[in-house]
Protein backbone atom coordinates (compact mmCIF):
# COMPACT_ATOMS: atom_id res chain seq x y z
CA UNK A 1 0.00 0.00 0.00
CA UNK A 2 1.36 3.67 -0.59
CA UNK A 3 0.41 4.91 2.32
CA UNK A 4 2.98 2.79 3.87
CA UNK A 5 5.60 4.36 2.22
CA UNK A 6 4.89 7.57 4.74
CA UNK A 7 7.01 5.31 7.07
CA UNK A 8 10.13 5.63 4.91
CA UNK A 9 10.75 8.71 6.35
CA UNK A 10 11.09 7.60 9.78
CA UNK A 11 13.57 4.98 9.71
CA UNK A 12 16.25 7.61 10.92
CA UNK A 13 14.63 7.80 14.19
CA UNK A 14 17.13 6.65 16.50
CA UNK A 15 16.69 3.60 19.12
CA UNK A 16 20.31 4.51 20.71
CA UNK A 17 18.55 6.20 23.57
CA UNK A 18 16.18 3.69 24.52
CA UNK A 19 19.01 0.65 24.33
CA UNK A 20 19.42 0.24 27.71
CA UNK A 21 15.49 0.05 28.23
CA UNK A 22 12.83 -2.28 26.98
CA UNK A 23 9.33 -3.28 27.44
CA UNK A 24 7.28 -6.49 26.72
CA UNK A 25 3.67 -5.90 24.59
CA UNK A 26 1.80 -8.66 23.70
CA UNK A 27 -1.24 -7.56 20.63
CA UNK A 28 -3.40 -6.53 22.88
CA UNK A 29 -1.59 -3.53 24.76
CA UNK A 30 -0.23 -2.91 21.55
CA UNK A 31 -3.34 -1.59 19.96
CA UNK A 32 -4.42 -0.17 23.29
CA UNK A 33 -1.52 1.85 23.75
CA UNK A 34 -1.30 2.80 19.81
CA UNK A 35 -5.08 4.18 20.09
CA UNK A 36 -4.15 6.24 23.14
CA UNK A 37 -0.82 7.53 21.95
CA UNK A 38 -0.23 7.14 18.11
CA UNK A 39 0.28 11.06 16.93
CA UNK A 40 -1.17 10.79 13.67
CA UNK A 41 -4.14 9.48 15.28
CA UNK A 42 -4.26 12.24 17.26
CA UNK A 43 -3.35 14.57 14.42
CA UNK A 44 -6.43 13.34 12.49
CA UNK A 45 -9.12 13.85 14.64
CA UNK A 46 -8.29 17.57 13.95
CA UNK A 47 -9.13 17.47 10.98
CA UNK A 48 -12.82 16.14 11.46
CA UNK A 49 -13.12 19.01 14.62
CA UNK A 50 -12.14 21.81 11.73
CA UNK A 51 -14.43 20.06 8.97
CA UNK A 52 -17.62 20.37 12.18
CA UNK A 53 -16.49 23.69 12.36
CA UNK A 54 -17.00 24.62 9.00
CA UNK A 55 -20.28 23.09 9.04
CA UNK A 56 -21.00 24.96 11.90
CA UNK A 57 -20.07 28.51 10.11
CA UNK A 58 -22.65 26.78 7.12
CA UNK A 59 -25.45 26.91 9.42
CA UNK A 60 -25.11 30.97 10.71
CA UNK A 61 -26.77 33.84 9.18
CA UNK A 62 -25.13 36.87 7.77
CA UNK A 63 -25.12 39.52 9.73
CA UNK A 64 -27.51 42.33 9.21
CA UNK A 65 -25.20 45.87 7.99
CA UNK A 66 -26.62 49.01 9.78
CA UNK A 67 -25.88 52.35 8.15
CA UNK A 68 -26.48 55.82 9.98
CA UNK A 69 -25.90 59.08 7.68
CA UNK A 70 -25.76 61.90 10.32
CA UNK A 71 -25.27 65.67 9.22
CA UNK A 72 -21.91 67.23 9.53
CA UNK A 73 -22.51 70.81 8.96
CA UNK A 74 -25.63 72.63 8.45
CA UNK A 75 -25.25 75.47 5.95
CA UNK A 76 -28.28 76.98 7.00
CA UNK A 77 -27.70 78.05 10.75
CA UNK A 78 -23.77 77.13 10.32
CA UNK A 79 -24.24 74.89 13.06
CA UNK A 80 -21.85 71.47 13.09
CA UNK A 81 -23.16 68.04 13.34
CA UNK A 82 -27.01 69.29 13.12
CA UNK A 83 -28.62 66.24 14.52
CA UNK A 84 -31.56 67.41 16.79
CA UNK A 85 -34.89 67.85 16.15
CA UNK A 86 -34.68 70.15 13.19
CA UNK A 87 -30.98 68.91 12.04
CA UNK A 88 -31.13 65.59 9.78
CA UNK A 89 -30.18 62.23 10.56
CA UNK A 90 -31.03 58.77 8.52
CA UNK A 91 -30.63 55.05 9.48
CA UNK A 92 -30.78 52.03 7.75
CA UNK A 93 -30.33 48.13 8.42
CA UNK A 94 -30.40 45.86 5.84
CA UNK A 95 -30.45 41.74 5.87
CA UNK A 96 -29.24 39.54 2.89
CA UNK A 97 -31.80 36.79 2.37
CA UNK A 98 -30.81 33.82 0.40
CA UNK A 99 -32.56 32.63 -2.31
CA UNK A 100 -32.60 29.27 -4.49
CA UNK A 101 -31.80 26.87 -1.47
CA UNK A 102 -28.22 28.37 -1.01
CA UNK A 103 -28.06 27.96 2.60
CA UNK A 104 -29.00 24.49 2.34
CA UNK A 105 -26.92 23.38 -0.15
CA UNK A 106 -23.81 24.68 1.50
CA UNK A 107 -24.93 23.08 4.61
CA UNK A 108 -25.51 19.44 3.43
CA UNK A 109 -21.75 20.16 1.47
CA UNK A 110 -19.95 21.12 4.65
CA UNK A 111 -21.81 18.10 6.08
CA UNK A 112 -20.57 15.82 3.39
CA UNK A 113 -16.92 16.63 4.03
CA UNK A 114 -16.98 16.26 7.49
CA UNK A 115 -18.26 13.14 6.92
CA UNK A 116 -15.57 12.40 4.57
CA UNK A 117 -13.49 13.61 7.21
CA UNK A 118 -14.56 10.76 9.76
CA UNK A 119 -13.93 8.26 7.13
CA UNK A 120 -10.50 9.02 6.25
CA UNK A 121 -9.93 8.90 9.74
CA UNK A 122 -11.12 5.40 10.10
CA UNK A 123 -9.01 4.51 6.51
CA UNK A 124 -5.76 6.06 8.14
CA UNK A 125 -7.07 4.10 11.22
CA UNK A 126 -6.92 1.06 8.98
CA UNK A 127 -3.95 1.64 7.35
CA UNK A 128 -2.31 2.23 10.63
CA UNK A 129 -3.54 -0.99 12.41
CA UNK A 130 -2.25 -2.58 9.71
CA UNK A 131 1.50 -1.64 10.09
CA UNK A 132 1.34 -2.23 13.61
CA UNK A 133 0.36 -5.75 13.47
CA UNK A 134 2.90 -6.36 10.86
CA UNK A 135 5.98 -4.49 12.36
CA UNK A 136 4.87 -6.20 15.82
CA UNK A 137 5.12 -9.47 14.38
CA UNK A 138 8.10 -8.87 12.28
CA UNK A 139 9.81 -8.11 15.33
CA UNK A 140 9.18 -11.05 17.08
CA UNK A 141 10.34 -13.48 13.93
CA UNK A 142 13.57 -10.99 13.42
CA UNK A 143 14.16 -11.73 17.40
CA UNK A 144 13.61 -15.07 16.90
CA UNK A 145 16.04 -15.35 13.55
CA UNK A 146 18.62 -13.14 15.84
CA UNK A 147 18.59 -15.48 18.94
CA UNK A 148 18.82 -18.59 16.57
CA UNK A 149 21.67 -17.11 14.63
CA UNK A 150 23.48 -16.05 17.96
CA UNK A 151 23.35 -19.72 19.31
CA UNK A 152 25.13 -20.26 16.05
CA UNK A 153 27.67 -18.04 16.13
CA UNK A 154 28.14 -19.08 19.88
CA UNK A 155 28.82 -22.59 19.11
CA UNK A 156 30.82 -21.61 15.80
CA UNK A 157 33.40 -19.03 17.54
CA UNK A 158 33.96 -21.76 20.58
CA UNK A 159 35.13 -24.29 18.56
CA UNK A 160 36.98 -21.47 16.55
CA UNK A 161 39.22 -20.77 19.59
CA UNK A 162 39.62 -24.34 20.19
CA UNK A 163 40.92 -24.75 16.61
CA UNK A 164 43.22 -22.18 17.14
CA UNK A 165 44.74 -23.62 19.88
CA UNK A 166 45.46 -26.40 18.13
CA UNK A 167 46.15 -25.46 14.94
CA UNK A 168 49.17 -23.36 16.75
CA UNK A 169 49.99 -26.57 18.12
CA UNK A 170 49.83 -28.31 14.77
CA UNK A 171 47.65 -30.93 16.13
CA UNK A 172 45.16 -29.53 13.24
CA UNK A 173 45.47 -28.40 10.05
CA UNK A 174 45.17 -24.79 9.06
CA UNK A 175 42.49 -25.49 6.46
CA UNK A 176 39.97 -26.93 9.53
CA UNK A 177 40.20 -23.90 10.87
CA UNK A 178 39.85 -21.64 7.80
CA UNK A 179 36.93 -23.04 7.04
CA UNK A 180 34.93 -22.74 10.68
CA UNK A 181 35.93 -19.07 10.07
CA UNK A 182 34.07 -19.07 6.81
CA UNK A 183 31.34 -20.57 8.09
CA UNK A 184 31.30 -18.08 11.31
CA UNK A 185 31.93 -15.06 8.75
CA UNK A 186 28.89 -16.00 7.22
CA UNK A 187 26.73 -16.33 10.76
CA UNK A 188 27.59 -13.02 11.45
CA UNK A 189 27.01 -11.59 8.26
CA UNK A 190 23.36 -13.16 8.05
CA UNK A 191 23.13 -12.14 11.86
CA UNK A 192 23.49 -8.14 10.68
CA UNK A 193 21.08 -8.59 8.32
CA UNK A 194 18.31 -9.52 10.49
CA UNK A 195 19.46 -6.75 12.70
CA UNK A 196 19.51 -3.91 10.33
CA UNK A 197 15.55 -5.58 9.18
CA UNK A 198 14.51 -5.47 12.81
CA UNK A 199 15.72 -2.02 13.61
CA UNK A 200 13.92 -0.53 11.18
CA UNK A 201 10.73 -2.82 12.10
CA UNK A 202 11.78 -1.85 15.88
CA UNK A 203 11.77 2.09 14.78
CA UNK A 204 8.58 1.95 13.61
CA UNK A 205 6.81 0.26 15.69
CA UNK A 206 8.35 2.61 18.38
CA UNK A 207 6.75 5.68 16.28
CA UNK A 208 3.39 4.41 15.86
CA UNK A 209 3.43 3.54 19.64
CA UNK A 210 5.10 6.81 20.80
CA UNK A 211 7.30 5.00 22.75
CA UNK A 212 10.87 5.54 23.71
CA UNK A 213 12.00 2.18 24.84
CA UNK A 214 12.76 -1.02 22.74
CA UNK A 215 9.37 -3.15 22.19
CA UNK A 216 10.33 -6.80 22.63
CA UNK A 217 7.13 -8.73 21.20
CA UNK A 218 5.06 -11.34 23.04
CA UNK A 219 3.30 -14.17 21.16
CA UNK A 220 1.35 -17.43 22.00
CA UNK A 221 3.16 -18.63 18.61
CA UNK A 222 1.84 -22.35 18.59
CA UNK A 223 -2.24 -20.76 19.78
CA UNK A 224 -1.97 -18.27 16.82
CA UNK A 225 -0.50 -20.52 14.26
CA UNK A 226 -3.10 -22.47 14.37
CA UNK A 227 -5.93 -19.89 14.61
CA UNK A 228 -4.72 -18.86 11.03
CA UNK A 229 -4.50 -22.45 9.95
CA UNK A 230 -8.30 -23.13 10.96
CA UNK A 231 -9.80 -21.31 8.00
CA UNK A 232 -10.76 -22.12 4.26
CA UNK A 233 -11.08 -19.01 2.63
CA UNK A 234 -11.54 -18.92 -1.62
CA UNK A 235 -11.09 -15.71 -3.40
CA UNK A 236 -15.16 -15.99 -4.65
CA UNK A 237 -16.25 -16.65 -0.89
CA UNK A 238 -14.58 -13.89 0.33
CA UNK A 239 -16.09 -11.40 -2.92
CA UNK A 240 -19.74 -12.93 -2.09
CA UNK A 241 -20.04 -12.20 1.47
CA UNK A 242 -17.94 -9.19 1.17
CA UNK A 243 -20.07 -6.22 1.55
CA UNK A 244 -18.08 -2.97 -0.04
CA UNK A 245 -19.58 -1.05 2.78
CA UNK A 246 -16.84 -2.34 4.87
CA UNK A 247 -14.00 -0.46 3.71
CA UNK A 248 -13.83 3.07 4.30
CA UNK A 249 -11.63 4.35 1.34
CA UNK A 250 -14.80 2.87 -0.93
CA UNK A 251 -17.74 4.99 1.28
CA UNK A 252 -15.39 7.72 1.22
CA UNK A 253 -15.44 7.39 -2.66
CA UNK A 254 -19.22 7.45 -2.57
CA UNK A 255 -19.22 10.63 0.11
CA UNK A 256 -16.89 12.17 -2.17
CA UNK A 257 -19.80 11.67 -5.07
CA UNK A 258 -22.26 13.28 -2.78
CA UNK A 259 -20.25 15.94 -1.73
CA UNK A 260 -19.42 16.82 -5.32
CA UNK A 261 -23.27 16.94 -6.10
CA UNK A 262 -24.03 18.97 -2.88
CA UNK A 263 -21.34 21.52 -4.51
CA UNK A 264 -22.35 21.59 -8.01
CA UNK A 265 -26.29 22.46 -6.45
CA UNK A 266 -24.82 24.85 -4.45
CA UNK A 267 -23.00 26.25 -7.83
CA UNK A 268 -25.99 26.24 -9.26
CA UNK A 269 -28.18 27.90 -6.74
CA UNK A 270 -25.76 30.65 -6.72
CA UNK A 271 -26.89 31.60 -10.36
CA UNK A 272 -30.20 32.73 -8.48
CA UNK A 273 -29.06 36.43 -6.74
CA UNK A 274 -29.97 36.77 -2.92
CA UNK A 275 -32.34 39.49 -1.61
CA UNK A 276 -31.17 42.64 0.04
CA UNK A 277 -34.35 43.54 2.73
CA UNK A 278 -34.29 46.24 5.14
CA UNK A 279 -35.13 49.54 6.69
CA UNK A 280 -34.77 52.93 6.70
CA UNK A 281 -35.39 56.08 8.55
CA UNK A 282 -34.79 59.53 7.34
CA UNK A 283 -35.17 62.48 9.83
CA UNK A 284 -35.68 65.63 6.94
CA UNK A 285 -34.23 64.47 3.82
CA UNK A 286 -36.93 62.37 2.26
CA UNK A 287 -40.33 63.30 0.87
CA UNK A 288 -41.70 63.29 3.81
CA UNK A 289 -40.11 64.68 7.49
CA UNK A 290 -39.42 61.52 10.00
CA UNK A 291 -39.88 59.09 6.60
CA UNK A 292 -39.86 55.24 7.49
CA UNK A 293 -39.12 53.26 4.14
CA UNK A 294 -38.40 49.53 3.25
CA UNK A 295 -36.21 48.64 1.53
CA UNK A 296 -35.23 45.82 -1.17
CA UNK A 297 -32.02 45.08 -3.43
CA UNK A 298 -31.45 41.52 -5.66
CA UNK A 299 -28.98 41.74 -8.40
CA UNK A 300 -30.04 41.35 -11.87
CA UNK A 301 -28.94 38.31 -13.30
CA UNK A 302 -27.67 39.10 -16.89
CA UNK A 303 -23.64 39.63 -17.10
CA UNK A 304 -22.66 36.71 -14.28
CA UNK A 305 -25.13 33.43 -14.31
CA UNK A 306 -21.72 31.38 -12.00
CA UNK A 307 -21.71 30.02 -15.33
CA UNK A 308 -17.96 28.75 -14.58
CA UNK A 309 -18.10 27.66 -11.32
CA UNK A 310 -21.47 25.26 -12.88
CA UNK A 311 -18.91 23.76 -15.12
CA UNK A 312 -16.28 23.35 -12.64
CA UNK A 313 -18.70 21.72 -10.45
CA UNK A 314 -20.09 18.78 -13.25
CA UNK A 315 -16.66 18.26 -14.47
CA UNK A 316 -15.13 17.18 -10.95
CA UNK A 317 -18.59 15.32 -10.11
CA UNK A 318 -18.14 13.58 -13.10
CA UNK A 319 -14.78 12.39 -12.04
CA UNK A 320 -14.93 11.29 -8.68
CA UNK A 321 -18.03 9.18 -10.17
CA UNK A 322 -14.95 7.61 -12.03
CA UNK A 323 -12.79 7.70 -8.79
CA UNK A 324 -15.31 5.69 -7.20
CA UNK A 325 -15.58 3.06 -10.16
CA UNK A 326 -11.27 2.87 -10.23
CA UNK A 327 -11.63 2.19 -6.08
CA UNK A 328 -14.42 -0.63 -6.76
CA UNK A 329 -11.90 -2.22 -9.30
CA UNK A 330 -8.89 -1.96 -7.00
CA UNK A 331 -10.75 -3.28 -3.96
CA UNK A 332 -11.53 -6.51 -5.90
CA UNK A 333 -8.34 -6.77 -7.15
CA UNK A 334 -6.79 -6.04 -3.33
CA UNK A 335 -8.94 -8.60 -2.18
CA UNK A 336 -8.01 -11.42 -4.67
CA UNK A 337 -4.38 -11.11 -4.13
CA UNK A 338 -4.39 -10.60 -0.64
CA UNK A 339 -6.70 -14.13 -0.64
CA UNK A 340 -3.97 -16.00 -2.60
CA UNK A 341 -1.15 -14.39 -1.11
CA UNK A 342 -2.44 -16.28 2.40
CA UNK A 343 -3.87 -19.24 0.47
CA UNK A 344 0.22 -19.84 -0.85
CA UNK A 345 1.27 -18.85 2.33
CA UNK A 346 -0.78 -21.29 3.93
CA UNK A 347 0.62 -23.86 1.51
CA UNK A 348 3.74 -23.52 2.39
CA UNK A 349 3.79 -23.49 5.55
CA UNK A 350 1.97 -26.70 5.38
CA UNK A 351 3.82 -28.48 2.95
CA UNK A 352 6.95 -27.92 5.20
CA UNK A 353 8.26 -30.77 7.44
CA UNK A 354 7.56 -29.06 10.47
CA UNK A 355 6.87 -32.63 12.65
CA UNK A 356 10.69 -33.09 11.78
CA UNK A 357 11.82 -30.09 13.57
CA UNK A 358 12.63 -31.31 16.91
CA UNK A 359 14.00 -34.30 15.16
CA UNK A 360 16.35 -31.82 13.06
CA UNK A 361 17.50 -29.91 16.39
CA UNK A 362 18.45 -33.50 18.07
CA UNK A 363 20.21 -34.54 14.44
CA UNK A 364 22.17 -31.03 15.10
CA UNK A 365 22.92 -31.49 18.96
CA UNK A 366 24.18 -35.11 18.02
CA UNK A 367 26.65 -33.26 15.15
CA UNK A 368 27.71 -30.86 17.13
CA UNK A 369 29.00 -33.45 19.52
CA UNK A 370 30.17 -36.02 17.25
CA UNK A 371 32.16 -33.11 15.72
CA UNK A 372 34.21 -32.37 19.00
CA UNK A 373 34.30 -35.93 18.83
CA UNK A 374 36.25 -35.87 15.63
CA UNK A 375 34.17 -38.43 14.37
CA UNK A 376 32.83 -36.56 11.58
CA UNK A 377 35.03 -33.92 8.81
CA UNK A 378 34.81 -30.04 8.99
CA UNK A 379 33.00 -29.88 5.52
CA UNK A 380 30.69 -32.35 6.86
CA UNK A 381 29.85 -30.48 9.17
CA UNK A 382 29.54 -27.12 7.77
CA UNK A 383 27.84 -28.62 5.34
CA UNK A 384 24.82 -29.69 8.16
CA UNK A 385 25.24 -26.34 9.78
CA UNK A 386 24.63 -24.21 6.78
CA UNK A 387 22.04 -26.88 5.61
CA UNK A 388 20.38 -26.59 9.39
CA UNK A 389 20.62 -23.04 9.90
CA UNK A 390 18.75 -22.56 6.53
CA UNK A 391 16.04 -24.67 7.05
CA UNK A 392 15.38 -23.03 10.30
CA UNK A 393 15.15 -19.86 9.54
CA UNK A 394 12.90 -20.81 6.44
CA UNK A 395 10.34 -22.06 9.27
CA UNK A 396 10.16 -19.16 10.70
CA UNK A 397 9.36 -17.30 7.11
CA UNK A 398 7.14 -19.54 6.44
CA UNK A 399 5.17 -19.00 9.65
CA UNK A 400 6.22 -15.10 9.61
CA UNK A 401 4.09 -15.00 6.03
CA UNK A 402 1.42 -17.34 7.39
CA UNK A 403 0.75 -14.48 10.02
CA UNK A 404 1.31 -11.28 8.16
CA UNK A 405 -0.65 -12.57 5.22
CA UNK A 406 -3.59 -12.98 7.53
CA UNK A 407 -2.95 -9.68 9.12
CA UNK A 408 -3.04 -8.42 5.36
CA UNK A 409 -6.41 -10.18 4.23
CA UNK A 410 -7.72 -8.85 7.72
CA UNK A 411 -6.62 -5.55 6.22
CA UNK A 412 -7.83 -5.64 3.21
CA UNK A 413 -11.99 -6.41 4.15
CA UNK A 414 -11.27 -4.49 7.13
CA UNK A 415 -12.93 -7.18 8.81
CA UNK A 416 -11.71 -9.77 11.35
CA UNK A 417 -11.17 -13.17 9.20
CA UNK A 418 -9.10 -14.35 11.92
Amino acid sequence: MKFFKFFKFFIVFTISTSSFSQEKYDIVKCEAQFLEKNLLLLASNFNIEASRALTIQAKLWENPVFNADFNAFNPNNRKSFDVGSKGEKALQIQQVIYLGGKRNNQIQFYKANEQMAELEFQDLLRNLKFQLRKSFYLVYFNNKKIEKTNIQISNIDSLVKAYEVQTQKGNLPLKEMVRLESLLLKFKNERIEFVNNNIEEQAILQLMLNENQLIIPIVEEEKLVKKYLNKEISRNTVLDSLSMQTRPDFLLAIKNIEAKEWNLKLAQSMAIPNLNLGASYDQRGGAFNNQLNLTIGIPIPILNRNQGNIKFAKTILDQSKLDQEVVAIKLKIEISAAVNKWNEAKKNYLDFPTSKIKDFDIVYNGVLTNFKKRNISVLEFTDFMESYNEMSIQFDEFEKNLIVSGEELNITINSSIF
